[in-house]
């Protein structure tokens, strides 16, 4: 089953407490250059949404730098799912002015969309194993990201669409302070549609590539 429709305003920004860095190549190679997990995301961040406004809320725990970015080595679901447990008690357990969120990118597992989405549940139910209903909830980023009764190349599915694979996860109330300072959050929702339809899809991608919109 596809995702339904959810606000934006989940989105954050990202800005890196601990990052696992990848060793420079000792020898030059005519290959292109494997992605960057975290320097796509932060692009994505920057440019789309904070640089796009599509979530009012991304700026101020960008700049407070309160952002965890976790990259993952995970390559299973198991895997992966033992390090959201570990991430969601670090958040549990760690100030707010400290970390106030955190992204997890897994860039080599659940790169398939349906089978990232079948995952949502374990991570639903790692929050509730911990009893953290109602004080942390994990929100979803993906590539090929499909809104419920949305077309492939709806352009609203954009709003959810990062680099690689991600999960977020949020403190709840962040973001019910957050909607509580938003006079009328679905208006998010409506301004970031009539952003992206005019975009489109190239205008999408030259965003992400630094070109005006």
């Amino acid at each position: 089953m596809l995702l339904p429709p959810i606000p934006a305003f989940g989105l954050a920004a990202c800005r890196s407490h601990t990052l696992t860095c990848q060793p420079a190549a000792a020898t030059m190679t005519t290959t292109p250059a494997t992605p960057d997990p975290i320097a796509a995301t932060r692009k994505w961040n920057e440019r789309a949404v904070i640089g796009l406004n599509l979530c009012p809320f991304a700026k101020a725990v960008y700049v407070k730098d309160q952002v965890r970015l976790v990259l993952s080595d995970a390559s299973t679901p198991e895997a992966l799912l033992e390090q959201l447990a570990e991430e969601l008690v670090l958040l549990r357990d760690t100030p707010a002015e400290q970390i106030d969120t955190t992204l997890i990118v897994h860039p080599d597992v659940l790169t398939d969309f349906l089978d990232y989405n079948d995952f949502l549940d374990n991570a639903d139910a790692a929050v509730d194993a911990l009893d953290l209903q109602g004080v942390l909830q994990v929100a979803s980023f993906h590539p090929d990201y499909q809104f419920a009764g949305a077309a492939l190349d709806d352009v609203a599915n954009f709003t959810n669409r990062s680099p690689f694979p991600t999960l977020h996860l949020l403190r709840e109330d962040s973001v019910e302070r957050a909607v509580a300072a938003f006079p009328d959050p679905d208006v998010i929702v409506e301004r970031n549609i009539q952003t992206l339809e005019r975009l489109g899809s190239d205008g999408w991608q030259r965003v992400l590539n630094g070109a005006e919109h």
